[in-house]
């Protein structure tokens, strides 16, 4: 049964997507994962069925559709004639070309983690960046020496190679945020963060000045949550990409790995958490006056 999108469906062209420039594999692997399932539900073919069509399991189906396994071109094509989406057919085994294509942050493998490799293709593709941070200044926001710093205290038992690599990490992650097409960044951070001297004051003092320079940029809001307000204890980001086909991700990361959130009902809730946040934290201009003020006491 051919699968018909209409106002019911308003999901955008598949060729729409090979036309947006530093779209990341991982980011392109969820959106066509999520079409292969909705074209699967108009059509109304079971997960069961889908699977048989390229002789698979249904896990192989679910981790397809959720963006979890590379999309091969020659399963895709197979599914979307099943579906009866032959119109986007040539469109859909491109994308899943382009998906199995290597992200930037693979030459640096030998330092991320499988877990970690996912939330780099996904900060690539976002429109927005939403984070809360409790203990650190957020990584993208971190100047050279202060990850230095960081990485040095969290990974003790790293060779000079390894935390070299860790900061040249940092530092290609954070080019993002000076494209043309850069997402914003929304961060708010616990009062303590500006006042851990990590590293020595000096190097602190030269952190808060570059969150003073940085703050001024249009597609950054800081803000600083005051010391009488009740702060939550993990750190918390959301990742929104503005494409139909791409739902809110929300990453928990803990000292073994992350948590992936895209439900729906689960995201709300975090997404409420930082409206909170950022309500009762100081607002961009006093975190400023703020941020001013620390770093002219640490001279």
């Amino acid at each position: 049964m051919p699968a018909v999108f209409s106002d019911q469906f308003p999901h955008p062209p598949l060729g729409s997507y090979l036309s947006l420039r530093g779209f990341s594999p991982t980011a392109l692997s969820m959106a066509l994962g999520s079409r292969l399932r909705a074209l699967r539900t108009a059509a109304g073919v079971s997960a069961k069925e889908a699977a048989a069509e390229i002789n698979c399991s249904e896990a192989k189906i679910s981790r397809l559709e959720r963006g979890q396994s590379p999309p091969q071109p020659g399963d895709v094509s197979c599914l979307m004639r099943r579906y009866g989406a032959v119109d986007e057919l040539e469109d859909a085994c491109e994308l899943a070309r382009r998906a199995n294509e290597p992200g930037w942050w693979e030459e640096y493998g030998a330092v991320v983690p499988p877990w970690f490799d996912k939330f780099l293709g996904l900060q690539e593709a976002a429109v927005l960046i939403r984070t809360y941070e409790v203990q650190l200044v957020p990584g993208l926001l971190q100047t050279e020496e202060y990850a230095h710093a960081v990485t040095v205290s969290g990974v003790p038992l790293a060779t000079l190679k390894e935390v070299q690599a860790r900061v040249g990490l940092r530092k290609r992650r954070q080019e993002l945020l000076q494209r043309s097409s850069a997402p914003t960044l929304w961060a708010v951070v616990d009062w303590p963060v500006l006042h851990r001297p990590l590293g020595g004051a000096g190097l602190m003092r030269r952190q808060l000045e570059h969150l003073i320079q940085i703050s001024h940029s249009p597609n950054i809001k800081l803000q600083v949550l005051p010391p009488d307000c009740l702060a939550i204890g993990t750190p918390v980001t959301l990742l929104r990409f503005g494409l139909a086909d791409l739902p809110d991700v929300v990453y928990l990361e803990h000292p073994t790995g992350a948590n992936y959130i895209d439900k729906g009902e689960d995201t709300a809730q975090y997404r409420s958490m930082l409206d909170h946040l950022s309500m009762t934290a100081l607002s961009p201009a006093q975190t400023l006056s703020e941020l001013k003020k620390t770093a002219f006491s640490m001279r």
